[in-house]
């Protein structure tokens, strides 16, 4: 009994100090996540990958579950809405996006990545901040803010402010 109570220290010890949040080129994190957004909520996932010792490149999808349904005229239209739902396109979002990770600048807990950066995407450019804080060397919490910059439409469509609005997220992430 004694030494699988000496094991398992050993062993706490090692996967408390392999943490470590953002460790450069060659890193990989995914994060899975809700939504959280003026009109409507869902699921957000995204993947970074590590170029440099601050610096990522990755990916983020998110997909709105519940919406809200419109009634009334839209910004001062002349065409009267009853119940209308928005289509797949108008739910569906994905972006490219880069990030900096600040966390090792900042002197801040290497088990806490933070990072600022922009997305280019099918609705807006737009930028983010966000931070992940690793319990273990694989698993994680995150959460992102998320902002457009420039959209694409000119807001003339029903559901146009969906992806074009700030967004709250915040879920799991995972070391790969």
């Amino acid at each position: 009994m004694k030494n699988i109570m000496i094991l398992l220290f050993v062993a706490s010890i090692g996967i408390v100090q392999a943490q470590q949040a953002f460790k450069g080129k060659g890193d990989t994190k995914i994060n899975i996540g809700a939504n959280i957004q003026d009109g409507g909520s869902g699921i957000q996932g995204s993947v970074d990958f590590g170029l440099a010792e601050n610096f990522s490149y990755g990916f983020v999808a998110s997909y709105l579950l519940g919406v809200n349904e419109f009634s009334g005229f839209y910004n001062g239209g002349t065409t009267q809405y009853t119940n209308e739902k928005p289509d797949f396109k108008d739910r569906f979002d994905a972006k490219f996006r880069i990030n900096a990770n600040i966390g090792n600048v900042l002197n801040v807990d290497e088990k806490l990545d933070v990072y600022p950066g922009l997305s280019l995407g099918l609705k807006n450019f737009g930028g983010h901040v966000g931070g992940r804080y690793f319990f273990t060397d694989g698993f994680g919490v995150f959460t992102e803010l998320g902002f457009p910059i420039a959209k694409y439409s000119d807001d003339n469509d029903l559901f146009d402010d969906l992806n074009n609005q700030v967004t709250f997220s915040l879920g799991a992430s995972f070391n790969l």
